[in-house]
């Protein structure tokens, strides 16, 4: 059963001044209406609330069929209708889509004037194939079941203007396409787009003699009454054109909500009807029994009894008939009509208010669907209803407890209204004087104060909230208590919440933190003492992954550390890490955000790293986060530890972990090499403030998993001319394997580091570097003498020794300087000849 609202949407109306009784009529373009009559075809210009004024008239070659409006340059396609006889016996068949070309019914597409080279872009594509069967149990006749008003009503996504060379033309890209037909009593309203689907049935109060379907409504005549129905156009496609319809973030009334009747307007023998723009064509006539016997002019009749009998053309004597034009109103006027209507409904908690305001809002929908063709004070009226239905029905869905009350969030969201509106609307005391807080309202700040909104409500209304979740929702307060929003907030008020909760139900580590913070904003540092030492450390890392706003929260797109993280920061560095480190592994927070957050509470600049990020990147390594690329964390650190190294800065606070404890707890740092130590130690002016640094890098440079030809641009900052930078750059150069140019720095730089060295990185395939490289660049070295002759002497000895192990006699004779004194060499020699008799 259609639902009946006696509406208005039926404004001005006029008599269309035609010379001769209308066979066709049909509007078009600005303003022009058509009306044929026979062979002649009047025209008239229709403009708003003026009287309907002919244009011109002119003569046809033949009787006028058929009337249709197109604009210049545009094609169009034409349907056809066939209506066959019913077969009792055959059951009623729908056939969708493709599956429709099943049904047996050939169709052939026939050239009708198209030029040849156009005609190849026309095809037959099948939509639906439906087959209804009569009521046998009444006595049908034939006109009860005929097809009529066949309509495709095609929906435009509009386009910018392009200009062309004459004028500008608007370009349209179709969003939806709807088909309609009638049987005398019902129609049929199905989307066919994508698919073909069947959105609306309307069963008519009496038989229909003609519909047309626009964007806003359904219009149907029966012999004596005008009837306006809802379509759900505008809902099909808003799906279509946002996909952010049905998401938190954006709502619109279903396709399958029931259709309703806005008014049945009387208006007797009416015969056709067509529709353009805001404007109803109707053709009333008079039954000519009805009408006495005349001779004179054909005297227009206003409204007459009609009948149910089939349109006929009697003669001009013998009938009264009227061309009237009706305009509907504006979109905005019925939409306020209908919001009047639904207050009616308001206080009786029902789905009526839903319904009616959906209708509304679709209504106002449909009319913003073609914006471009508003004037702008238009539009904006439009869009300000827009706005003002979607707060009503997010009223509604927060007021009422149905299964749909989540629709309150994406409605409020819509309607531009803020939290501090939308809680100063609600409506909480109910009739007995009690409150009570309905699902829909709590689901709607809820989301809202978990989505970091830039607004801060005042300190009763963020009481108000506290009370709300107590009694609705008191598992949440934790959390609503963190957000930005609640920033106002008494603390002593908070805190009498929270001592009330029951926390055996839920986590007591969450509601303790809560309770650590507010009693930081009281200023009472014992009470905040005493909460966070009532759990250990790895519980309070659980609570802040439970709740991240404890720690971090965002402002108008800013990452802001709270004052609880702050105090961390100051005196349990180590757990603020932990807990950032936490919320990463359960992807609470993004790499960049942890990064920033650092920098802003330490209040560093952008181009300075504070330790504790420091601290956190060694975190991430030793933890090995999926999320974070290896290289590029090494390349963090390893840039910082030379920033340090090269302008000489220790770090801002004292390291969380030292080198050994980063070698013992990560893989990724490596031992340093012996050679490294005996290099270091000979710096006897080592600043001690930034070993920690120098050995961390040389232990990532020394790890498995250091990308060393990454970081070689980047050495250029830490020179060579001091122990530390050289250490680096000979690692860095061994990794990648260039043993000749590291012995040739270290007997420049530090003898004393050779023989360590060559021990450490000479061996398997590089052993051969001990006699090809490394005793004749000692020889030389010795004879050209120098005050490092000592160490070179030394160096030379143990280098000697390895070689008369590795080598047979012959080629170990075949390696010494031939200018060298047999003396010295003599022991090598004799050991080398008699090894073999030893073994």
């Amino acid at each position: 059963m259609v639902q009946l609202y006696n509406l208005h949407p039926f404004g001005s109306q006029q008599v269309v001044p035609c010379k001769l009784e209308p066979e066709r009529f049909c509007g078009g373009g600005r303003d022009a209406l058509f009306v044929a009559a026979g062979c002649k075809v009047e025209a008239f210009a229709v403009t708003g609330q003026e009287l309907c004024q002919p244009r011109c008239a002119f003569s046809t070659l033949g009787r006028v069929l058929c009337l249709a409006y197109s604009e210049a340059d545009v094609s169009h396609e034409t349907l056809q209708l066939e209506s066959d006889d019913f077969v009792i016996c055959q059951k009623p068949m729908e056939l969708l889509g493709e599956k429709s070309s099943q049904s047996g019914v050939s169709v052939t597409l026939e050239s009708t004037g198209l030029a040849d080279e156009k005609t190849k872009y026309y095809h037959v594509q099948h939509l639906l194939y439906k087959r209804f069967a009569p009521d046998i149990s009444l006595c049908v006749f034939s006109d009860d079941v005929k097809l009529h008003s066949l309509q495709l009503l095609p929906i435009y996504q509009t386009g910018s203007l392009t200009s062309g060379r004459k004028k500008l033309s608007q370009e349209k890209e179709l969003l939806s396409l709807f088909c309609f037909f009638s049987l005398p009593h019902v129609g049929y309203l199905y989307m066919v787009v994508k698919s073909v689907e069947l959105m609306s049935v309307y069963q008519y109060p009496e038989k229909s003699q003609q519909a047309v379907l626009t964007p806003q409504f359904l219009h149907v005549i029966a012999s004596n009454n005008l009837q306006c129905f809802t379509v759900r156009c505008s809902a099909a496609a808003a799906r279509e054109e946002d996909p952010y319809v049905d998401t938190t973030l954006k709502a619109c009334p279903p396709v399958s909500m029931d259709v309703c009747a806005l008014r049945i307007q009387l208006f007797i023998g009416l015969k056709s009807i067509c529709h353009f723009k805001n404007h109803l064509i109707l053709l009333t006539k008079a039954d000519p029994e009805a009408i006495p016997e005349r001779r004179e002019s054909p005297k227009r009749l206003l409204s007459r009894k009609g009948t149910s009998g089939k349109l006929k053309t009697p003669p001009v004597a013998e009938a009264g008939w009227n061309l009237y034009i009706v305009d509907t109103i504006s979109p905005v006027q019925l939409y306020k009509e209908m919001v009047d209507y639904s207050n009616t409904y308001k206080t009786a908690k029902t789905q009526s208010c839903i319904h009616l305001l959906s209708e509304a809002h679709l209504l106002v929908r449909a009319a913003l669907m073609d914006a471009n063709q508003l004037e702008p004070g238009e539009k904006a009226e439009l869009l300000e209803a827009f706005k003002e239905s979607c707060g009503h029905l997010g009223d509604c869905y927060s007021r009422l407890d149905t299964q749909h009350s989540h629709l309150a969030l994406p409605y409020y969201k819509m309607s531009g209204l803020s939290m501090a509106e939308v809680l100063t609307r609600a409506d909480w005391v109910l009739e007995d004087g009690s409150q009570k807080y309905e699902r829909g309202l709590i689901f709607y700040i809820n989301h809202s104060l978990y989505e970091n909104l830039d607004e801060e409500l005042s300190e009763e209304l963020a009481a108000k909230v506290v009370q709300m979740f107590h009694v609705a929702e008191p598992k949440q307060l934790p959390h609503i208590l963190c957000s930005p929003s609640m920033k106002n907030i008494n603390p002593l008020t908070a805190m009498s919440y929270l001592s009330k909760l029951d926390t055996s139900g839920f986590s007591s580590i969450l509601v303790t933190l809560t309770k650590a913070a507010m009693a930081l904003k009281m200023g009472d540092l014992d009470m905040h003492r005493n909460e966070m030492k009532s759990h250990p450390e790895m519980k309070l890392v659980c609570g802040f992954i439970l709740e991240p706003r404890l720690l971090i929260q965002q402002r108008k797109g800013q990452i802001v550390p709270t004052e609880l993280a702050a105090h961390l920061k100051d005196t349990q560095p180590g757990l603020l890490v932990a807990s950032v480190l936490g919320l990463q592994k359960n992807n609470k927070i993004g790499i960049e955000e942890a990064d920033s957050f650092f920098k802003v509470l330490c209040g560093k600049d952008e181009d300075i790293i504070p330790q504790l990020l420091v601290d956190l990147w060694e975190a991430q390594l030793i933890a090995g986060l999926p999320d974070v690329v290896l290289q590029e964390l090494f390349f963090k650190l390893t840039s910082q530890y030379i920033w340090r190294l090269s302008k000489r800065q220790p770090p801002d606070t004292i390291p969380l972990r030292t080198s050994e404890d980063l070698i013992n707890a990560c893989s990724h740092y490596g031992l340093i090499c012996p050679w490294v130590n005996v290099l270091i130690s000979s710096d006897s002016l080592a600043d001690k403030s930034y070993t920690e640094d120098l050995s961390k890098l040389q232990s990532l440079i020394c790890g498995p998993s250091f990308d060393i030809a990454s970081i070689i641009p980047f050495l250029e900052p830490l020179s060579e001319d001091n122990i530390a930078g050289l250490s680096v750059h000979v690692l860095c150069q061994t990794r990648l394997k260039e043993y000749e140019q590291c012995i040739d720095t270290l007997l420049e730089r530090c003898p004393e580091a050779i023989i360590p060295y060559a021990n450490h990185e000479l061996k398997e395939e590089n052993r051969t570097l001990w006699w090809k490289k490394l005793l004749p660049e000692l020889c030389h070295r010795i004879k050209c003498g120098g005050e490092k002759g000592q160490l070179y002497l030394s160096s030379l000895k143990e280098t000697l020794s390895v070689v008369a192990v590795e080598l047979e006699l012959r080629d170990f004779l075949n390696v010494l300087p031939e200018d060298g004194t047999a003396a010295f060499f003599l022991p090598y020699l004799l050991y080398c000849s008699r090894k073999k008799s030893l073994t």
